[in-house]
């Protein structure tokens, strides 16, 4: 197995609320990765006392262990559990009914000899490749299927769209948010390669234009996460005048990507 992890901050002066891991077993059988983008609020109140960096780095180590340990879990249990685990963490300092409680997207995939396992909430992305070459995207595109209308503003977002029926869901302190997940499996033999990507990786795709799911995933296998990610805040930096492609969107985002070449 090789991997290569790249995780940057869209601003050096503020902290990288993405999270991402690598985890083995001890028994040396199959793996997992582990990617969460945490969601930035805007400004005012949240309801909680501390920072969406410390949320996902909790909720990221909590689906770390309980992926590479539970091995008796699906994903979406593994999910839930961590969610409850981490809400418990700050249930009696924090509101944690607020609509801008800390919240995170997931992927997690777990392999094994016998299967590929993967979860994915929100707008993070999971790429799967075949021995024939053939690249898969696993997506929750929820969010993206919503119309601008109904995202024009934070409050009509929170109170009509967030984590409800009818909107998308994200990772915060409702365990139940993951039967909302995309989930499956599928045999070892068909999956070579994954890699997981937030949404300030996949700008290159789904932002920028600059090729497909497959010409994405040959710039990983090919040239690195690095070069990737460098693709990607050269684009940025083009547009920041502009903004053809950026539009309303923050010029530089978080960017994480994991790539696995099993």
């Amino acid at each position: 197995m090789r991997t290569d992890l790249v995780s940057e901050p869209g601003d050096a002066t503020r902290p990288n609320e993405d999270f991402a891991d690598v985890g083995l077993p001890a028994s040396g059988q199959g793996g997992c990765v582990i990617l969460l983008d945490g969601v930035t609020p805007p400004a005012g109140e949240t309801g909680c006392l501390h920072s969406v960096p410390w949320f996902t780095a909790r909720l990221g180590g909590a689906l770390t262990e309980l992926t590479v340990s539970g091995r008796d879990l699906t994903p979406a249990d593994i999910l839930s559990s961590a969610i409850e685990r981490t809400a418990q963490t700050h249930a009696d300092t924090c509101d944690l009914s607020h609509p801008r409680t800390p919240q995170a997207t997931v992927v997690i995939v777990r392999w094994s000899a016998e299967t590929v396992e993967y979860l994915v909430l929100s707008d993070s992305a999971l790429l799967l490749r075949s021995p024939a070459g053939e690249v898969t995207a696993v997506l929750d595109d929820r969010l993206a299927r919503l119309p601008r209308s109904a995202l024009a503003t934070d409050a009509l977002v929170d109170a009509n769209l967030r984590n409800k029926e009818g909107g998308f869901f994200t990772a915060a302190a409702d365990p139940s948010v993951a039967a909302r997940a995309v989930t499956g499996t599928v045999p070892r033999g068909e999956v070579t390669e994954l890699a997981a990507l937030t949404d300030g990786a996949t700008r290159w795709t789904e932002t920028f234009h600059q090729g497909d799911w497959t010409g994405l995933f040959d710039v990983l296998a090919k040239d690195g996460a690095r070069s990737l990610v460098d693709r990607v805040r050269h684009l940025e930096t083009a547009d920041e005048r502009e903004r053809a492609f950026l539009g309303r969107s923050k010029t530089h985002d978080d960017a994480t990507v994991v790539y696995v070449e099993l």
